[in-house]
């Protein structure tokens, strides 16, 4: 635990206890009394709220809508099934202010539906929560659906054989040995909804405003920073209360799973009825995923003299977006890349560290450090951009003018979701196989490699994309500490998109439709990475 206790202390607690302290300790001293007076504001009130029930709402419909496409591609095979699993997982990386806009030409003025039947949701919470269904989607899918691929389906073919209904084996069987991973799901489903930005400020209009939304409208507009210290520490709070009450849930149901190839589980569809199961997750993906991204890409090749490649050309020249960059916006391609590989590394060493040690549940700390790791995903990503600012400026942690702070940033997100990913398995692992190991004379590292990694290579290769992913698609800390002449792909795009003018709207679509074809293509080797014969993953 040394090493990501020293990550977490000097890279996240650091930083956001030192912007916050600015917000509420003045010469007087602390200001702990003025908690009580934003707090008893009838807007930050409605905002709370707000807050939380949207979050539930989408969490709930979320889980609705990817379950069905979870159990499909652990148990069944069909053709296209790596190319749908990684264009289901794109919508997850892409900044949130792509989704917004992309949502706002489907469900706004002039978009799809006004077109076709003259409706309009924009500005009403029905978009907020699809768009949020759009962007974690591809969580429990791949959450879920990694440990269900795992499960060993003769388990509740004997419920079956039993006496068990189909609906009664798999609720009695499968789903107490699913709950760790869809609990893990609803968490992160639950945090990216609460601590929403990009979507519900574009898609909400003036009458809805998250937290986080809140947040940066007193930091950056008002310049209120006390107010926006409060706010943060309520978000924390509720987070933090969040997930130790997830902890405990997930300590109590904690088995140990009877784990199978994955390729042993899986199948063609056999009958009408899985036949329509999987035609209605394709058409799910069809309406929710494919169509919000192929506006993306149809409006990035719609010029002003018609259809052609004219942004994309514009985005080999800086001159062609004025004083915005200092390097092409082409440019961010490769430093994206670069990033968000060496945030990769850093989350995986940190996270797989983390979650080995969690496995060994040793003590109330330990148990207590599996909760903080989650708390970047809850805490304002203004809040860690500023605090990386303020901090991270005096030798020996001068590093405001490094390119390493970027990746840092990014790996403070990615390493939630290395543990998550990786604690379900690792736990599911029988203690059992490690005493034998070690009774034969291996040493602990040698019952490591020989026991647990050959279970849990497919999860690390998941966390290994799902770090990359993420780290390619993150955008509210980056935007703060990425140098104007090495932006990154959303720094980019959002930069154009705020700045008006069609030729930039239209290169931020060409650029918004490259990340997406990077991170297709990213995902697409991964899911061809195998890491056995018998094609484990």
């Amino acid at each position: 635990m040394a090493l990501p206790v020293a990550f977490f202390a000097v890279f996240f607690a650091y930083p956001v206890t030192a912007i916050v302290g600015r917000g509420l300790r003045t010469g007087a001293g602390w200001q702990f009394g003025r908690i009580g007076e934003v707090l008893a504001r009838p807007d930050i009130l409605d905002v709370l709220w707000f807050t939380t029930w949207q979050a539930l709402a989408s969490t709930a419909l979320t889980l609705v809508v990817a379950l069905p496409g979870a159990y499909v591609f652990a148990r069944f095979d069909f053709p296209g099934k790596q190319v749908l699993r990684a264009v289901v997982t794109v919508p997850f990386v892409l900044p949130t202010v792509v989704v917004g806009t992309a949502f706002l030409a489907l469900l706004g003025r002039g978009g799809f539906l006004d077109e076709l039947w003259g409706v309009r949701l924009d500005t009403t919470v029905w978009a907020i929560l699809l768009a949020h269904v759009f962007f974690n989607y591809a969580v429990v899918v791949r959450t879920v659906g990694g440990l269900w691929s795992q499960l060993d389906p003769r388990q509740e073919e004997a419920a079956q054989v039993l006496g068990a209904g189909r609906f009664a084996a798999w609720r009695r069987v499968t789903l107490p040995a699913l709950a760790p991973a869809v609990a893990a799901a609803v968490l992160m489903v639950f945090l990216f909804t609460f601590t929403s930005f990009g979507v519900v400020q574009i898609l909400g209009g003036p009458s809805y405003s998250t937290l986080e939304v809140e947040v940066y409208r007193q930091t950056a507009q008002l310049l209120d920073l006390p107010t926006a210290a409060v706010l943060t520490l309520v978000q924390f709070t509720a987070v933090g209360a969040i997930l130790a009450v997830h902890a405990r849930t997930v300590r109590r149901r904690e088995t140990a799973l009877k784990l199978v190839d994955p390729a042993q589980t899986a199948r063609r569809p056999r009958g009408a009825g899985q036949w329509t199961l999987l035609g209605g997750v394709l058409l799910t993906a069809l309406l929710l995923i494919l169509l919000p991204l192929g506006v993306l890409v149809e409006r990035s090749f719609d010029g002003p003299d018609g259809y052609g490649l004219g942004y994309y050309q514009a985005l080999r020249s800086a001159g062609a977006s004025g004083s915005t960059f200092l390097v092409a916006p082409l440019e961010a391609v490769g430093n994206s890349l670069q990033y968000a590989l060496v945030a990769t590394l850093i989350a995986l060493v940190v996270g797989g560290l983390a979650a080995a040690a969690l496995t060994r549940r040793a003590g109330r700390l330990v148990r207590g450090f599996d909760a903080l790791l989650m708390l970047p995903l809850g805490v304002s990503a203004v809040t860690v951009g500023f605090g990386f600012l303020i901090t991270l400026d005096e030798p020996p942690l001068d590093l405001r003018t490094s390119w390493i702070l970027v990746p840092l940033a990014q790996a403070l997100v990615g390493v939630p979701f290395v543990v998550r990913t990786m604690l379900p398995v690792l736990r599911a692992v029988d203690h059992r196989l490690r005493e034998a190991a070690a009774v034969l004379g291996a040493s602990p590292l040698r019952a490591w490699r020989e026991v647990d990694l050959p279970l849990v290579r497919r999860a690390v290769l998941v966390a290994a994309g799902f770090a990359f992913a993420v780290s390619l698609g993150e955008f509210g800390a980056t935007v703060f500490i990425a140098r104007p002449d090495n932006p990154t792909l959303p720094v980019a795009v959002a930069r154009l998109l705020g700045r008006s003018g069609e030729l930039n709207y239209g290169q931020a679509m060409a650029l918004s439709t490259i990340l997406m074809l990077v991170c297709a293509v990213s995902l697409l080797l991964l899911e061809r990475v195998r890491t056995d014969r018998s094609g484990e993953f």
